[in-house]
């Protein structure tokens, strides 16, 4: 179902947003101060506005209470973005996501409404550090603080040819196999117990950080 969204704040993430909203076929209203930023949207966004999101007629008059989410991707200033998350969820906005610069900044968000937040900066990093150290571990997905979702490429020989339920994946490393990337086009999703696993395969686990990294450790 198409929804609509509400994009404030058109920087590098702010505009990524946008671009894969748009591409998903959503509809998108793009909101930013900048006139540059504004101008370079215009034909990408559904809409676009220029506008200070911190006043609240002007989000008013933009109808931002209508919209199914708000995705509040204010750069650099702090208190705008935690003012405009503020006046959207007073405004009975249903669903809002905010970015946020550091874990205080996003403490803060939480309790003034906002339903997700987000640290891009952070959780890219974290990514980046999984990749590099281990040459197993394709990719890595923070599904919060403690859980993760990863992509790892099988590279032990103990796990050739055996199938899921002979490895025990939940019993020994207390993760759950989503689905298994075999080559580039084959993708078995929730595998059945009597699935082998093959050597090159990848998996696509998710588990607590700790015995991802411990399953992840046995691969290398």
């Amino acid at each position: 179902m198409r929804k609509t969204f509400a994009v404030i704040g058109l920087g590098r993430f702010g505009g990524s947003v946008c671009r894969e909203l748009v591409e998903s076929n959503q509809e998108v209203l793009a909101i930013d101060n900048c006139e540059d930023r504004v101008n370079e949207y215009m034909n990408i966004a559904t809409h676009t506005v220029l506008a200070n999101a911190q006043d609240e007629a002007t989000l008013r008059s933009l109808g931002l209470r209508n919209f199914d989410h708000v995705i509040v991707t204010i750069g650099e200033d702090i208190q705008a973005s935690i003012l405009v998350t503020l006046m959207a969820k007073e405004m009975g906005v249903p669903h809002i996501t905010a970015k946020a610069q550091n874990e205080y900044h996003g403490r803060v968000l939480e309790k003034v409404g906002a339903d997700l937040v987000v640290h891009p900066e952070r959780d890219m990093g974290y990514r980046l550090g999984h990749k590099l150290t281990s040459k197993n571990m394709i990719d890595f997905i923070e599904l919060s603080e403690d859980y993760s979702l990863v992509e790892i490429r099988v590279n032990y020989k103990q796990f050739f040819n055996k199938t899921i339920q002979e490895i025990n994946f939940r019993k020994h490393y207390n993760v759950t196999i989503v689905a298994i990337r075999r080559g580039k086009n084959d993708l078995i999703v929730s595998p059945p117990a009597e699935q082998v696993i093959l050597e090159g395969d990848v998996l696509l686990v998710v588990g607590h950080n700790d015995d991802v990294d411990y399953l992840d450790a046995k691969m290398k």
